[in-house]
């Protein structure tokens, strides 16, 4: 019944900036940690960033990357700078009963998010 979708992917060059968004709906909002998550062609799904009370960083987009949430407006976001051709994927937003995060689950494991959006692509080029 929730349904997450992520809008704002598309082509950049590198050094430019892109911010994703990801409307959720169908359970209330704030009882959720909310994660994003990327794919490349041939490699496998890894975590970008995530937030619940706080927020959390891959070491590869540290600094560069910034997770914010509206809870008002049941929008998560993934504001994206200084993108390097490496950022090429499809990116996924991905949501988490704030329950098990308090469980010892980490938020980094992505099999623990209950529900998944459809992605979206972000092409970075030279």
């Amino acid at each position: 019944q929730v349904q997450l979708v992520e809008s704002g992917g598309g082509l950049v060059q590198a050094g430019g900036s892109l911010r994703l968004s990801c409307a959720f709906s169908g359970r209330t909002f704030s009882n959720y940690a909310m994660g994003w998550f990327r794919q490349a062609p041939g490699k496998e799904r890894e975590f970008v960033c995530a937030i619940r009370d706080s927020t959390y960083y891959a070491d590869s987009v540290k600094g560069r990357f910034t997770i914010s949430r509206d809870n008002p407006q049941n929008t998560v976001y993934l504001q994206m700078n200084s993108l390097k051709p490496e950022d090429t994927a499809v990116y996924y937003c991905a949501a988490m009963l704030r329950t098990k995060s308090f469980f010892g689950v980490r938020l980094t494991n992505s099999p623990q998010y209950d529900y998944w959006g459809q992605g979206t692509q972000v092409t970075v080029s030279t």
